[in-house]
Parts: C-alpha cells; sequence; structure tokens
C-alpha cells in the first residue's frame, strides 16, 4: 500500500494508540518499554505466561546497556552472574582438533561480555517495569484478528474489542499470527537435534567463565549463574539422545552431565527446571509490511547456541524504538514503508549475517568432512594466536559497530 500522511485514528476500545506491541515476552515488552518511555503512546498486549524449563540468558554487553536505559536492569542486577571469560574446547575427535580458546572480556575494556540470567527472571522484571511506566497500557488479553488500513491498523482482540494503531509491532514468537496474516514471506528449517535444558549447581566455582564443549553432536554448554556454583546448561545432541536424556532422572541426568563436562566442575546436581528444546531455524524476506514490524523470534528463530537469539531480539527493539522516534520528530507517520525502511535494512542484515554464522557453526559440527574440520580448527586457532584478529571478533560478537541502536551505545555499568 503507498504511505499516507498521519490522520485520526478512528475510535476505538479500550483506545488510539501511536503503537500496539503484540506479545509480552522479553523482546515485546523492551519494545513498549523502550517506545513508552520515549513519550510514544503504547499498547503492549498479550499475556504473560512465564514458562518454566530451565533456560537462561546470556545478556550481552549492549542489551545490559539497553535494560539500564530501560529502567530494568537495576532490579535484575543482583540475579544475574558475569560472564567475564569465555573458553571453546573442541570435543569432536577431529584429527585438527585446536587447542582450547579462551577469551577474555578485559582484552575489549570490559568487565563481562555479558551477563546471565534465568529468563523467568527477566521476564518478570520487564514486566515490574512496564507495569508502572507512564505512556504504555498493558492489555491482558489475546489478539484474535490483524487488518491494515490506510491511516491505521486495527487488532481485533479475543473479547471482541478492537485496537487501533498507526503501527504494530509482531512480538508474538516464531509461529506469529500476525506474520502469517501479513503474508511476509517465511523460510524454516530444522536440524536433526534437540537441547536439553536445566540448571545445575557445582562442586567447584565456575569463576565467572563460560565453556562450550563443542561435540560431534552440538554444543554442550555451561554459563555462570549468581554464587559460584551454581550454572545453566544448554546440552545440544542427537534428537533420539535428547530425549533419552530428558527422560533421565534429576540424578542420572546431573551425573551424565558431569561425564559430558570431563569433570571441570566437580560433582553436579540438578537445581532447577528442566526443558527439551527443538533445534529450529526461521528467517523472513523482510522484518515488515504495511503498518506492521517484526521482531524477536516472529522475525527470526534461532537454536540456543551463541547468545545470539534473545541479544538479537533486544537489538530488534532499540532499533524499531529509533526509527519511531525519528519519525514522530520528523512529524511522519510510523506505520509507513519509508517510515521503517532503515529499520528493515538494517536488521535483515544483522538477523541474515548470524544466521548464517550460527547455522554454518552447528553444520560444521555435525560434519566428519576432514576439509570442513581443518577450516574450523584453522579458524579458531587463528582467533586463539592473533589478538588483532581476536578482539576483533570479540567486539562484533557483544554489539556490532555498524548501525547500532542508541540505547546500546556507550559503556554499560555492572
Amino acid at each position: 500500500m503507498p504511505d499516507s500522511a498521519p490522520a485520526p485514528l478512528p475510535r476505538s476500545e479500550p483506545g488510539p494508540h501511536a503503537v500496539a506491541v503484540v506479545g509480552a515476552g522479553a523482546a515485546g515488552l523492551s519494545a513498549a518499554l523502550a517506545l513508552a518511555r520515549a513519550g510514544i503512546a503504547t499498547a503492549l498486549v498479550g499475556r504473560h505466561a512465564p514458562v518454566a524449563d530451565g533456560r537462561t540468558v546470556a545478556l550481552l554487553d549492549g542489551s545490559v546497556r539497553f535494560l539500564e536505559a530501560l529502567g530494568a536492569w537495576e532490579a535484575l542486577r543482583d540475579h544475574a552472574a558475569p560472564l567475564a571469560e569465555l573458553h571453546i574446547v573442541d570435543d569432536t575427535g577431529s584429527l585438527f582438533r585446536p587447542p582450547p580458546a579462551r577469551f577474555r572480556a578485559g582484552e575489549i575494556g570490559l568487565a563481562a561480555f555479558g551477563w546471565n540470567v534465568e529468563s523467568a527472571r527477566l521476564v518478570e522484571g520487564l514486566r515490574e517495569a512496564a507495569r508502572g511506566a507512564a505512556n504504555l497500557t498493558l492489555i491482558e488479553r489475546d489478539v484474535a484478528g490483524f487488518a491494515a488500513g490506510e491511516a491505521a491498523a486495527r487488532l481485533t482482540l479475543e473479547d471482541g474489542a478492537g485496537l487501533d494503531a498507526r503501527l504494530v509491532v509482531a512480538a508474538d514468537g516464531g509461529r506469529s499470527r500476525l506474520r502469517a496474516a501479513s503474508g511476509i514471506r517465511v523460510r524454516d528449517w530444522s536440524y536433526p537435534q534437540g537441547a536439553v535444558t536445566t540448571l545445575l549447581a557445582h562442586a567447584r566455582p565456575h569463576r565467572d567463565v563460560s565453556t562450550e564443549f563443542h561435540t560431534r553432536a552440538g554444543p554442550f554448554t555451561l554459563v555462570p549463574l549468581p554464587g559460584g556454583h551454581r550454572s545453566s546448561l544448554v546440552w545440544v545432541t542427537g534428537e533420539g539422545a535428547a530425549r533419552r536424556l530428558s527422560d533421565l532422572d534429576d540424578a542420572a541426568l546431573a551425573l551424565a552431565a558431569e561425564r559430558q563436562a570431563q569433570g571441570l566442575l566437580g560433582r553436579m546436581r540438578i537445581d532447577g527446571p528442566r526443558g527439551l528444546v527443538p533445534m529450529r531455524g526461521l528467517s523472513v524476506g523482510t522484518p515488515v509490511a504495511h503498518r506492521l514490524a517484526l521482531i524477536g523470534e516472529a522475525a527470526h528463530v534461532f537454536p540456543p547456541i551463541g547468545a545470539q537469539g534473545l541479544n538479537l531480539g533486544l537489538r530488534d527493539a532499540a532499533a524499531l524504538r529509533d526509527a519511531v522516534v525519528a519519525a514522530a520528530r520528523d512529524g511522519r507517520d510510523p506505520g509507513a514503508r519509508s517510515a521503517l525502511s532503515g529499520f528493515a535494512r538494517a536488521r535483515s542484515l544483522d538477523a541474515g549475517l548470524r544466521t548464517a554464522a550460527v547455522d554454518a557453526l552447528n553444520r560444521s559440527l555435525l560434519t566428519p568432512f576432514l576439509p570442513l574440520d581443518a577450516l574450523r580448527g584453522a579458524g579458531l586457532l587463528a582467533m586463539t594466536t592473533i589478538g588483532p584478529l581476536r578482539r576483533a571478533v570479540m567486539r562484533e560478537g557483544v554489539l556490532p559497530r555498524l548501525n547500532a541502536p542508541e540505547l546500546m551505545r556507550g559503556p554499560a555499568r555492572p
């Protein structure tokens, strides 16, 4: 549809808004908070339903800056563990096995690459900040329908009420109903793997080190949690093996994890809920349509590898805030394609690069092809031994320099 000049919004119930964000997960909450704090009249639509699956999120430095700007980090700080070092161990049995790689945040002037926090706690912290935010209306109902009009979009709520907004933000997950209604082209795929997630207590301290074992079935990752003797586990392995691990009792699963970790953290026990996560990916042809922008898993789905998924979703939210604020400042319609074109280009590039990197890493582990093993081993060895390359990779991993959103710039304060 062609762009149109701003016009008075039609009356609706519970009221007109400049932006309506659909989805009450971390990406949707952070987008709604960022917009509201910028003075944009915003509605957040969706039910709050945290899932207890033992998952955590490693919030990279740029994401922590964003949460600080939203006023949400202070309440989360004491529940997050710093990730001061990252160790990568090649456990594939390859003939070209490189020595363990060690990356230290201090090399790039940071106290930590990021901070690891339980996903449910992150969502509740954002939810608490949203409850007291000016310019933000919380509507704890599901959306039943979406239609993009010339001057506004209309959401139909589950009880039949309507909600009008110049821009609708789809943060409603990997099976987004709003994305499906928009007709945006989607590419999705799956891997012959599953990921077992849980929280572990262990005898030896983690010393703020995140350790990733690269195995032929996928990465086995231990990420620090507060207290020094707890870590989150993401164990990526074959589908059948993942189901068998998931069926073990707590003692047997802890022993299996202890052995897979080669005794690194000593004796282990299960210390939280568990989950079994399917390994899948999704990308879109574009993250925008007329009066619609996609963020988070509505725009991209990653397997739980490399701490990319939610951090990318938070960058979506921060970048969308910049686009909407710029449109408001210039008197432009925030739901018009012209106002969202820069957002669409930047987010497509960022998501595309991250998708390719995670996919290549995972598939390279699954393929016992000697030249590929040699290439992967040489790359890891180069990052270990060539200081400028290592530091450049670390900086790019923490926060891309190109098109970094405004609220993610500047030093974080751990």
